[in-house]
């Protein structure tokens, strides 16, 4: 299993279309996107976008990796100054484009849902030289199999060989278990608004 970023694969631009589907199929069974997408089995296109829009933005202004070129598991962060997607950075990683497809209804639907979870990270790590991980997920098919502790462990090794925290939000008790065995600590647990979900807040010290 990588212990560092040089035993995965770099994701590029044309892996696009098989990461958003390997990160749909990821998660499925994700209480938070249910929520937004009630029929997410037969909103393929639009629930691709929602993946679409961080994996572009990461390719940009961050990374992106998987476990291997057939890209069973994905995994994508940023730099912690650049966790704040700003419009003008939306637009130039192409991200912006990516997010019309999501349409305007489930759009307005996840704004008020996202913006506690941003004020968050800007206040729990202001000032906190960090990486930002924005996205981990496995094709259900390989979960179980090391493929998300593999990607997990690369990135530990970067954040500890650069002195720098990771920071994340996870929507399921398991995975914030599963963070935990990894070295990660709840900063705080809060309830998302409109859906009324819990969202762990995890930070590790490198």
């Amino acid at each position: 299993m990588a212990a560092s970023l040089d035993g995965l694969y770099r994701v590029q631009k044309q892996d696009l279309g098989k990461v958003t589907a390997t990160l749909v199929d990821a998660f499925s069974d994700d209480p938070l996107w249910n929520a937004i997408f009630p029929d997410y089995p037969n909103e393929f296109r639009r629930v691709s976008a929602v993946y679409e829009v961080p994996i572009r933005y990461c390719l940009k202004y961050g990374s992106v990796y998987a476990d291997s070129d057939r890209l069973e598991g994905v995994a994508s962060w940023v730099p912690g100054e650049y966790s704040n997607m700003a419009m003008h950075r939306m637009l130039a990683s192409g991200a912006m484009k990516s997010a019309t497809k999501i349409g305007f209804k489930f759009a307005r639907k996840m704004m008020p849902i996202l913006k506690p979870i941003e004020e968050d990270r800007r206040k729990n790590m202001a000032d906190v030289n960090h990486i930002y991980l924005q996205t981990l997920g496995v094709a259900r098919a390989y979960q179980g199999r090391g493929v998300g502790g593999s990607l997990l462990r690369a990135l530990i090794g970067e954040s500890e060989r650069t002195g720098r925290f990771l920071y994340l939000e996870t929507e399921t008790e398991k995975n914030a278990a599963m963070y935990e065995s990894f070295g990660f600590k709840l900063i705080r647990k809060i309830i998302l608004p409109v859906v009324d979900l819990p969202m762990w807040e995890m930070a590790r010290n490198p």
